[in-house]
């Protein structure tokens, strides 16, 4: 079928309903819900068969559902309405939640359900579960309600009861810091940890708090400011402290939004003196504590972990975490394991502390170079496999940094984005070397030039990937634990290292890694350093969450209805761009 997406933002839900749909032979093409366009003659230029809306935050125009079935996609079980229902659930602690495929009609959320599908809330933050176990329910109900609506003979139930209930504002997650208890701060914190965020005053300034860990050890005054750790402030609650990851300021009238930063880096000059609380040693005893890089460690698996908001990384990030790669280097280990965690693994470098940077141009410098240290490092270890186990998304250089890695392994629904075009970049971390090692150089080409999300699955067909795991978000850090431990006992993997470090040498001696970086970096500095270029224009727009004037071509592509259905699995021959 000729399927159409309609969403305000072409997010994470949107690209995974995009990938899948894909995957399954559907074409897809994709419409932006833009304040001042003209929905409805959009959707009458491309003819759908069925038109989905995967995340929207406006009605949907009465001319496009009364002349399309238009299913939406609602974060919520069957009866449940209004624009906050997932904040909600997640803050007032619910346990199971779940996701309904609906047709649109006059009344929001109010639409006869072609499909339903529960899932568990672990208690973590809500864009965690945005991208793990509700959206693994949204594609379930997605491919039922596609396949129910294909068959042609299903008839969508009536929803015969339903509780709308109101968008939660700010007053409503309010935080009072001398009476909350460290759970409570924490089911807030977490229900709007990337968006909208929790307004709340410090040190003489509204701020917007992003992300919430509990602390185990430290405690004093409730509301006061304990410490910090590594970008990290923490804060003590009626029991207790939290560590609160980033801090956006509050938007001035007129003016454009402030990015997410870490948070003593947002306070600048405004940050008391508070101690530095290091994190446990990457490499030492494990403390029951929060810290953005772990290492553990299992007979001939060693296990690296790292998670940053948003998979950005910053200069500081990549060097922290370059630093626990080779401390990891020194252990007694003959496999490696990146990653393992259930969000994002890495989407490269940090474009919010960059656009906040005195200058711009050096600190995306800086950290490009930071990324391709560590990339190197991970390319140049011979003595050991290295697997990259990705168990959310990766994109731009986060997925050149799992391509680094020996082996890739993916959880089944991760999404991956392994272009930077959009950002108006060349790319660097030694993209040119390791992903036309994997694809070879045209479909190289095809990927970083046609810019759109693969699946998990359509990765492994291409070969960008050799594993996928089917399993929920929470399970994966086990998964990837049982199978490095198989792969470290084979009697293989010792022939395997030594084969290994004789095809870096073979490669080396061909073209070395060092031509590679030269040679993308070059590109990269001309763009850094030239103030016209389109991508600081891009880096701001991303940060400030700046609407685009119209759906980008790549997305929306040709208004006239395709002849045959394609999929990215098996590539098409459409011509994709010359340059990136």
């Amino acid at each position: 079928m000729y399927v159409l997406l309609v969403a305000s933002a072409f997010n994470s839900l949107t690209q995974r309903v995009h990938a899948e749909l894909r995957d399954h032979g559907h074409h897809v093409a994709v419409e932006l819900a833009l304040p001042g366009a003209a929905l409805a003659d959009a959707v009458r230029s491309h003819r759908p068969d069925l038109v989905i809306a995967p995340m929207l935050r406006t009605a949907i125009p009465e001319e496009v559902w009364a002349a399309h079935t238009c299913l939406v996609v609602h974060p919520g079980p069957v009866g449940d309405r209004g624009p906050s229902s997932l904040d909600r659930a997640v803050q007032d602690g619910e346990p199971r939640w779940g996701v309904t495929v609906l047709q649109a009609n006059a009344e929001m959320d109010a639409g006869d359900v072609w499909a339903s599908v529960a899932c568990p809330l672990p208690p973590v933050g809500k864009s965690d579960l945005y991208r793990g176990e509700i959206a693994d329910a949204a594609l379930e109900a997605v491919l039922l309600a596609v396949e129910r609506f294909a068959s042609g003979t299903y008839a969508p139930q009536p929803q015969t009861s339903g509780r709308a209930r109101p968008l939660l504002r700010q007053d409503d997650r309010r935080i009072d810091w001398e009476h909350d208890t460290t759970e409570d701060v924490l089911r807030v914190l977490r229900a709007a940890d990337s968006q909208p965020g929790v307004r709340d005053d410090l040190l003489g300034g509204e701020w917007y708090l992003h992300g919430g860990h509990r602390e185990e050890h430290l405690r004093g005054r409730p509301g006061a400011l304990l410490a910090t750790r590594t970008g990290a402030l923490c804060r003590a609650t009626a029991d207790g402290a939290v560590w609160i990851p980033e801090l956006r300021p509050r938007r001035r009238p007129g003016g454009p939004a402030a990015p997410k930063l870490p948070a003593t880096l947002a306070l600048g000059d405004r940050l008391p003196p508070l101690p530095e609380v290091p994190a446990p040693p990457p490499c030492g005893p494990r403390r029951s504590n929060w810290s953005d890089i772990g290492y553990d460690e299992e007979g001939q698996a060693g296990f690296l972990s790292f998670s940053f908001p948003g998979g950005a990384m910053s200069t500081a990030h990549c060097r922290r975490l370059l630093d626990a790669y080779r401390a990891a280097l020194t252990r007694p280990t003959s496999v490696l394991v990146l990653g393992g965690g259930r969000d994002f693994f890495s989407n490269g470098i940090h474009l919010g502390v960059i656009d906040a940077a005195t200058d711009p141009a050096e600190e995306s410098w800086a950290n490009i170079n930071a990324m391709n240290d560590l990339v190197e490092a991970v390319l140049t270890t011979t003595d050991r496999l290295v697997v990259s186990a990705l168990g959310g998304n990766a994109a731009a250089g986060g997925a050149m940094l799992a391509l680094a890695a020996d082996e890739v392994w993916c959880r089944s629904g991760v999404v991956l984005n392994p272009h930077y075009r959009l950002m108006g970049l060349h790319g660097s971390e030694y993209w040119t070397y390791t992903l036309p090692r994997r694809v070879g150089p045209a479909l190289a080409d095809r990927l970083t030039t046609e810019a759109l999300p693969l699946s998990a699955a359509a990765a492994q067909g291409l070969g960008l990937v050799d594993r996928t795991v089917p399993c929920p978000p929470g399970d994966f850090a086990r998964e990837a634990q049982g199978l490095a431990l198989r792969l470290a006992a084979l009697p293989a993997t010792a022939s395997r290292i030594a084969a290994k470090k004789a095809a870096r040498e073979r490669d080396e001696a061909q073209r070395p890694l060092a031509d590679h970086r030269r040679a993308e970096l070059a590109l990269m500095r001309r763009t850094f350093f030239d103030p016209d270029a389109p991508y600081h224009a891009l880096r701001r727009a991303f940060v400030r969450k700046e609407r685009p004037a119209a759906t980008p071509f790549h997305l929306s592509g040709s208004a006239v209805r395709p002849r045959a259905v394609t999929g990215l699995a098996a590539p098409d021959a459409a011509p994709a761009p010359d340059c990136c």
